[in-house]
């Protein structure tokens, strides 16, 4: 399917977000409603605003509604019955993932919300958006997308409910599912039922995930596959290894086979991917005439994930990285979709003429900095490839790695008129700029501003290899190179390293070394990241299991919060907020040489101020909490208890994230 051609890139209005809207348009109805867990932001890097635009260029009538509120289903109905379909979403991220920290705690921000406000959205949106669409309008064909909806395809583990749970799309009732990337086929399913066909004429697309009835057959010959069932799989850890294994290995969209998983009486059926955008497709999309602003409605709130995006320019998507915690490959794919040298100039012209632009593009990148153009050599052997990762164990000698194309485009994006400077704010994938210093000479000249973002992730081999990451030597190296070259400019810059804390593989003992190499290395990460186990990835299958799906080997996985503690507190083994968690993981692992004065010790024998006044703080809060109340010991609830009067309530199970929780 080839992808509305669009001549005339000057914005145009943002579409609908309220029937006054629709109404001052001189529209009577709406082919599709867009539901969204995001605020509305007319930019490309908001999946609904640029799916919306996408059929608005295929002369569809697309309304957006944007963060309703759920407890009924009215908001649904304020545009009208669709004409073809509501598309739902959670939003660019899993609800749970946006909701809850790596502790299950609630957020204190939604940086996809205006004002970063929480509450705006529920937990598990895509089912409760679904539900509210059949309500509004039963009939009306439900098609759910986006990340959380395509990683939750299959059964899959739930790290916040520590279950096994169901494919979404029994959950969600939802007609179609489409996973990946959605352009070509939202534009498919739009067009399909434009032309009259029913929701079951498009079971064969690309990218699409639907669900059979126990009296339909499931597809089978050699183009399909059988997944282990869902009882199986949450009944058995080896089943659910073999499922992430065949899941994984059927992602190459030009090899893949359909999926088949059995769920009860009822069958999921998973197509293989949609195929990737080609460079004029990709120019295509990118080329639609948003405003490249959150919808007038919002007023002067602030919307934290645009303002992160608003000066950034996306020049490619998919990574070929493969790394087992991640979901981008999972989702974009690992095919580099790149757009055209003259596509990404273009948008930054056109950015340089808004108002208020003050010369800075924050960003020229995508999941990563530096794979822009770079695919297989070999057309024909990408074509049969089912490896699931182009740079590990080693960089595979058949990927193009040249950075000749994205060194052409930074040097023109920094000759725009109006354009001051253009920075690199997505990771640098290290092993791959390493292979041409004149990259790296022109980035740190050009492209940094005092800091660059790169992800060693770890320093234990094993847990290295089990992330799909190059080794530790790999950032030394690169860290050497990149102040080499700042030096040679004039420049004083340095990198900004990112690690993961209690993922599969590592355990006390690999973060002491972990923080031993910090030390010796004077590196002291500001910011550091807990392992979440999210669906579908091969790291979570590791988490839940205990063992890698790709060997069946057993693997060492951290799940208690006090040692997911101090896994995160060896990170920032210097901070004295941290001494205490510190000893005690060196205590226990018998790493008592590295408390004291020594050149390796991470912590002094005797506890800094600032830990011992922390250390209070908490015992006294802990104790204003136990003793508040009918909690205190031996209070009113005890004494009752005591004289065998009424019985102590349990405390009320939890019903998860909800606006005003808390408060």
């Amino acid at each position: 399917m080839t992808l509305p051609f669009v001549l005339d890139r000057t914005p145009r209005p943002p579409l609908p977000a309220t029937r006054a809207e629709m109404l001052a348009r001189g529209w009577d109805e709406v082919d599709v409603v867009f539901v969204s867990g995001d605020a509305y932001v007319d930019h490309p890097s908001f999946a609904n605003g640029l799916l919306a635009r996408l059929l608005e260029a295929a002369g569809f009538r697309v309304a957006v509604l944007a963060q309703p509120a759920w407890q009924s289903c009215e908001p649904w109905r304020q545009f009208g019955r669709p004409r073809l379909f509501f598309g739902v979403s959670a939003g660019n991220m899993d609800s749970m993932i946006n909701h809850y920290t790596a502790n299950r705690k609630v957020r204190n921000d939604d940086a996809y919300s205006p004002n970063g406000e929480i509450g705006r959205r529920p937990d598990r949106a895509t089912l409760a958006y679904c539900q509210r669409s059949r309500e509004a309008f039963p009939g009306v064909p439900v098609v759910a997308g986006g990340v959380e909806a395509s990683l939750r395809r299959i059964a899959h583990y739930d790290y916040w409910s520590d279950t096994v749970r169901r494919s979404i799309i029994l959950d969600s009732k939802a007609d179609l599912v489409v996973f990946g990337m959605g352009e070509r086929t939202i534009l498919d399913v739009a067009l399909g039922l434009a032309a009259g066909r029913a929701v079951k004429d498009l079971r064969d697309l690309r990218g699409i995930a639907y669900r059979l009835g126990a009296s339909e057959p499931p597809p089978s010959g050699s183009d399909t596959l059988e997944l282990p069932s869902y009882e199986s799989v949450a009944a058995d850890t080896l089943a659910f290894c073999e499922m992430t294994r065949i899941s994984h290995l059927e992602t190459n969209p030009h090899n893949a086979r359909r999926l088949v998983q059995r769920h009860g009486r009822e069958a999921v059926v998973v197509n293989p991917p949609a195929l990737p955008l080609e460079q004029d497709e990709m120019d295509q999309v990118y080329g639609l005439p948003f405003t490249r602003r959150p919808h007038p409605s919002y007023g002067a709130a602030r919307i934290p994930a645009f303002e992160v995006v608003e000066n950034s320019v996306q020049i490619m998507r998919g990574c070929f990285g493969g790394c087992t915690f991640c979901s981008i490959t999972a989702h974009e794919g690992r095919i580099i979709q790149s757009r055209s040298q003259d596509s990404v100039i273009t948008e930054i012209k056109l950015l340089a003429s808004q108002p208020g632009f003050k010369g800075t593009v924050s960003d020229i990148g995508g999941p990563t900095a530096n794979m822009y153009q770079m695919r297989c050599s070999r057309p024909e052997v990408e074509a049969k490839c089912r490896r699931l990762s182009c740079v590990h164990p080693t960089v595979c000698k058949l990927l193009g790695t040249d950075h000749g194309p994205l060194k052409s485009l930074m040097r023109e994006a920094r000759s725009v008129e109006g354009v001051k400077r253009v920075l690199v704010a997505s990771g640098v994938r290290m092993d791959l700029a390493r292979r041409d210093p004149e990259y790296l000479q022109e980035l740190a000249e050009h492209h940094v501003g005092g800091h660059l973002k790169v992800a060693p992730e770890h320093t234990d081999p094993e847990v290295l290899n089990l992330m799909k990451k190059p080794s530790a030597d790999d950032y030394v190296e690169f860290d050497k190179a990149f102040k080499a070259a700042s030096r040679r400019v004039g420049k004083k810059q340095f990198t900004v390293p990112y690690f993961i804390a209690s993922h599969p593989g590592s355990g006390v003992e690999e973060m002491i070394d972990l923080a031993i190499f910090l030390k010796r290395n004077s590196y002291k990460p500001d910011q550091v990241q807990d392992f979440i186990p999210s669906p579908f990835d091969i790291a979570a299958c590791m988490y839940y299991t205990g063992l890698d799906p790709m060997t069946k080997e057993p693997v060492k996985v951290t799940k208690g919060l006090k040692d997911r503690r101090m896994q995160r507190a060896m990170l920032q083994f210097f901070k004295p907020e941290n001494y205490f968690e510190v000893r005690r993981a060196l205590e226990q692992a018998g790493r008592q040489d590295l408390i004291g004065s020594g050149c390796d010790c991470l912590i002094p024998d005797r506890p800094p101020k600032e830990a011992l006044d922390r250390k209070r703080r908490e015992a006294t809060r802990a104790f204003t909490e136990e003793t508040s109340g009918d909690h205190i010991r031996g209070g009113p609830a005890a004494a009752r208890a005591e004289r065998g009067g009424r019985k102590q309530r349990r405390p009320r199970k939890s019903i998860g994230y909800r606006p005003n929780r808390g408060k």
